[in-house]
C-alpha cells in the first residue's frame, strides 16, 4: 500500500512540473535560409524584468548552440508574449482498499483533492520573418508555476520551457 502511494505522488508531481506545448509554422517557409534573429525593440513579454532576462538568456544559448547568432539586422525577430493564469484544481487520488473471498467482498475508496487552484504560465514565442514581415513560427508553452520560487528554481523552469519550445525548431518541412 505504501509503495503505491509513493509512485502515485511521484507520477503526480512529476504531472505538475511538465511543460506541454503547441507548435504551428509556416509550410512553406525554407528555415534553413535563416542564420540570424534579434528581438522586437519594443517587446511587451508580460515577464518580471528578472525572469525576461533569465528567459532571454536561455533562448540565446539555445539558438547560438543552433548556429543562430544575434544581429543587429536579423533575418528573424522574436517576440514573447506570456501570461499568468489559476487554473481550478481538477486532481483526485482515489485509494481503494478490498477484499475477498467466497463470492463475498467489500471495498473502500477514498477521494482526495490536491491542492487549490495552480499557478500556471504561458509563454507564446513567434519568429517573424524580418524582411516580409510574416509570422513562420510560433510556440506556445504552458506550464506550472510557484509563485515564491527561488531565483535558481524559476531559471531552471524557463530553460527547461525553452529547451521544450525548441525541441522541435527548425521544423521538418515536407
Amino acid at each position: 500500500m505504501r509503495y503505491l502511494l509513493s509512485i502515485v505522488l511521484i507520477v503526480l508531481l512529476a504531472s505538475c512540473s511538465s511543460v506541454k506545448v503547441n507548435y504551428d509554422y509556416d509550410k512553406t517557409v525554407d528555415f534553413s535560409s535563416y542564420s540570424t534573429y534579434n528581438y522586437y525593440s519594443d517587446m511587451q513579454s508580460g515577464l518580471s524584468q528578472l525572469d525576461e532576462k533569465r528567459l532571454l538568456n536561455a533562448l540565446d544559448s539555445t539558438l547560438k548552440a543552433r548556429g543562430y547568432r544575434l544581429a543587429e539586422e536579423p533575418e528573424l525577430f522574436i517576440n514573447i508574449i506570456s501570461n499568468e493564469y489559476r487554473s481550478a484544481p481538477n486532481n483526485n487520488v482515489g485509494v481503494g482498499l478490498g477484499g475477498g473471498g467466497r463470492n463475498v467482498g467489500g471495498g473502500i475508496s477514498v477521494g482526495l483533492p490536491l491542492g487549490g487552484p495552480n499557478m500556471q504560465r504561458s509563454i507564446q514565442i513567434d519568429l517573424v520573418d524580418a524582411q516580409r514581415d510574416a509570422l513562420v513560427w510560433q510556440a506556445v508553452a504552458e506550464s506550472g508555476l510557484r509563485e515564491n520560487a527561488s531565483p535558481s528554481v524559476r531559471e531552471d523552469k524557463l530553460r527547461a520551457v525553452v529547451k521544450k519550445v525548441f525541441s522541435k525548431f527548425p521544423p521538418k518541412v515536407k
